[in-house]
């Protein structure tokens, strides 16, 4: 059996810092994490500031924005391009799902919105996000009547919108929220998700050269749960889950399902899930969902940071954790 070696790390963080909080957003600028959005009692945003962590000190602070920021809201993510932070959607304090896509510069502390209403994706909350060096991506998510399963690329040079095509009709890739979304190789990968009914346990992926949908196939003695709401990010040529939603509760958002722990490592090339023996102990996140996540550099190497998410218990989370990989 595959194994890759990880570790993970905990912040010591200083006093100050936001809520506990889950269905939220992360993103890591140099050696910043940005963190926006979220709730701590279910489908109540908490507040709309950026909450800004250093991660050289593990000092709080907030930023001093200007511009038009926008409304709170849950269920929203973030990407980083550059020095430049990218918000979409989420669900506001009455229950709507929206399409704001903003931007964030962390060197002016300033919010632009970029477009609203009928330009770009409609509306939607729980969907997933991704960025390479010209293009964000939005996938899926939980829409104003149903569940999706559209792609989206917004370039940010020529600041416009493009709905890439829609998967075939004989396509698995059902609509679908809480997905993983990672662009490695010039493909769009979409990882697992929740249907409405059940766990997803599909990969699926769009090549960006050939404008083509093709459902992965991986191998592995060992593979993970199916799963949403979870942490997914692209080291080198594996993309690396943790954590997540593996059996939903009866109370829907409302309640904690249950949730996981483990990491594993997808290789692409290989296509083989690689089991990914991070220590446990202390210093272990355990198991959460609906958490923030963002790759970046902390403690003298490159991996994924999590901050905060729902428990088993359904109690909010405000811890701080850096998982480092064997690439």
């Amino acid at each position: 059996m595959a194994i890759m070696q990880g570790k993970w790390l905990q912040a010591n963080q200083k006093e100050g810092g936001p809520k506990a909080r889950s269905s939220h957003a992360v993103a890591v600028v140099g050696k910043k994490a940005y963190v926006f959005g979220g709730e701590v009692e279910p489908r109540v945003p908490v507040d709309n500031l950026m909450h800004v962590f250093d991660l050289e000190d593990n000092s709080w602070s907030v930023a001093e924005a200007k511009g038009d920021a926008p409304p709170p809201r849950v269920g929203v993510t973030m990407v980083p391009i550059g020095s430049v932070i990218y918000l979409f959607g989420g669900r506001d304090q009455s229950h709507k799902e929206l399409n704001h896509f903003y931007s964030f510069d962390t060197d002016s502390c300033q919010w632009n919105l970029i477009s609203s209403e009928a330009d770009g994706p409609p509306n939607r909350s729980y969907h997933a996000m991704a960025a390479d060096d010209k293009q964000v991506y939005v996938f899926g998510g939980c829409g104003e009547q149903s569940r999706l399963n559209d792609l989206w690329a917004f370039n940010v040079e020529e600041g416009e919108w493009k709905a890439l095509p829609a998967p075939p009709p004989e396509s698995k890739l059902v609509p679908r929220g809480g997905p993983g979304l990672v662009v490695l190789d010039n493909k769009v990968w979409v990882i697992f998700g929740f249907g409405g009914k059940h766990e997803l346990p599909d990969i699926h992926c769009f090549d960006l050269r050939t404008n083509m949908w093709e459902e992965v196939e991986a191998k592995g003695e060992i593979k993970p749960t199916p799963r949403s709401v979870f942490a997914c990010f692209a080291l080198g040529k594996h993309i690396v889950v943790y954590g997540g939603e593996v059996d939903p509760s009866d109370l829907g958002h409302m309640g904690a399902g249950s949730f996981c722990g483990d990491v594993f490592a997808l290789d692409t090339e290989a296509l083989e899930w690689i089991r990914v023996e991070d220590g446990g102990g202390e210093s272990h996140p355990g198991p959460r969902g609906w958490t923030a996540f963002s790759v970046g550099s902390c403690c003298g190497g490159n991996g994924m940071l999590v901050y905060g998410g729902n428990s088993p218990s359904n109690k909010r989370l405000d811890d701080i954790f850096f998982l480092q990989l064997a690439a």
